[in-house]
């Protein structure tokens, strides 16, 4: 599974630009975790979080979702496929 690395959120992130989606960080005082506009594909996550929460949200909406995966490269599928064979134990 992925370490809580700044390095792994940005493969994240990046994995979601690829599908489409853009990553926003807000301030706020909504729940700790990710809020998916459906229509946008906008992730909303809390900027106060740690950074394992903010993996644990992104992880946890990539089991939720049906990606696209045409738009992804080789590695980002790699990526997608062996988080999504990845049950999360929360």
């Amino acid at each position: 599974m992925l370490p809580f690395t700044p390095h792994s959120l940005e493969k994240l992130e990046s994995l979601f630009k690829g599908m489409g989606y853009k990553v926003r960080y807000e301030k706020g005082t909504f729940k700790t975790g990710s809020c998916l506009l459906q229509n946008n594909k906008v992730i909303v996550i809390n900027r106060f979080s740690n950074i394992e929460v903010k993996i644990n949200a992104l992880l946890e909406l990539l089991q939720q979702i049906e990606p696209d995966v045409t738009k992804l490269d080789d590695k980002q599928k790699q990526l997608l496929f062996t988080i999504k064979q990845t049950k999360l134990t929360l």
